[in-house]
């Protein structure tokens, strides 16, 4: 589940790069979704 979403978050960043659209929020959110991920892995879930 938490690979399907940093795909789909990693797919909008790409696109905000791309297009140059909402590319403070995609990063913001990017950014979010990494220290959950870190999170998640140091505490082994």
């Amino acid at each position: 589940m938490i690979w399907t979403i940093i795909s789909i978050l990693l797919l909008f960043w790409i696109v905000g790069f791309a297009l140059e659209i909402a590319g403070g929020l995609i990063h913001l959110i990017l950014v979010i979704a990494l220290i959950v991920f870190i999170v998640n892995m140091i505490r082994g879930r």
